[in-house]
């Protein structure tokens, strides 16, 4: 065994490891940090089939963009994970015998792409081919002969953002509105004006006439 078969192997180990895990975690956290690292060992095995292209864009996407948002969004929600698991033996015969249906279909599919891997490499290669890289082949398939399917995702990715734009920002009347241009050019003199008032003191309020004679007819004992 060379070190590219040691190598595959033990990308392949961690691989099925991470992904096992990603379904068994208790945390939601811990299950999408073992899904990062999934997605990080078949970078690899496709760095190993020499599939460049496809490694850094599974590492660039996924890893830099969409499960750091996955991973923010889950610890930003607070799941209730002991209600989500309540009703988990109920439905698990149910998704085992899908499971296991799944899994013998991309058997099928997968050892007979292997298989046959081998003559379709060589029936289609070509010398133009072999001269050129992965990502340059990949980019003239792309924008030749599935052109017309790349403009159509394109469209539907466009619809789904402006969709996902006008459903978040969109007006309740329960809700406070602050124009944030308007905070930007608001200065200090706007918010505090100083005004300068003449020094006035309050007038003596004069005493009712029964608290003046008590006042006075101690004094008066006094001195008698």
């Amino acid at each position: 065994m060379d070190v590219k078969t040691g190598f595959f192997y033990l990308f392949s180990t961690v691989l099925l490891f991470a992904a096992f895990r990603v379904i068994t975690a208790r945390n939601p956290v811990h299950a999408v940090l073992y899904l990062m690292l999934a997605f990080s060992q078949a970078a690899a095995v496709w760095l190993l089939l020499r599939a460049e292209f496809l490694a850094i864009t599974l590492v660039l996407v996924y890893l830099g963009a969409v499960m750091v948002l996955f991973l923010f969004v889950v610890m930003m929600l607070d799941v209730d994970v002991d209600s989500l698991r309540r009703g988990f033996w109920k439905h698990f015969p149910l998704a085992a015998i899908i499971g296991v249906v799944i899994a013998l279909e991309m058997s099928y599919v997968l050892m007979g792409g292997f298989r046959d891997a081998p003559q379709a490499v060589i029936a289609t290669a070509s010398p133009v081919a072999n001269e050129l890289s992965n990502t340059k082949l990949l980019g003239k398939l792309l924008y030749t002969e599935y052109l017309f399917p790349l403009e159509i995702a394109a469209v539907i990715l466009l619809v789904a953002m402006i969709a996902a734009i006008a459903l978040t920002l969109r007006q309740r009347k329960d809700s406070k509105f602050v124009d944030a241009s308007d905070q930007v050019r608001v200065k200090a003199r706007d918010r505090l004006s100083v005004v300068r008032l003449a020094a006035t003191q309050a007038p003596v309020a004069p005493q009712p006439v029964a608290e003046a004679a008590a006042a006075v007819s101690p004094t008066v004992e006094k001195k008698a």
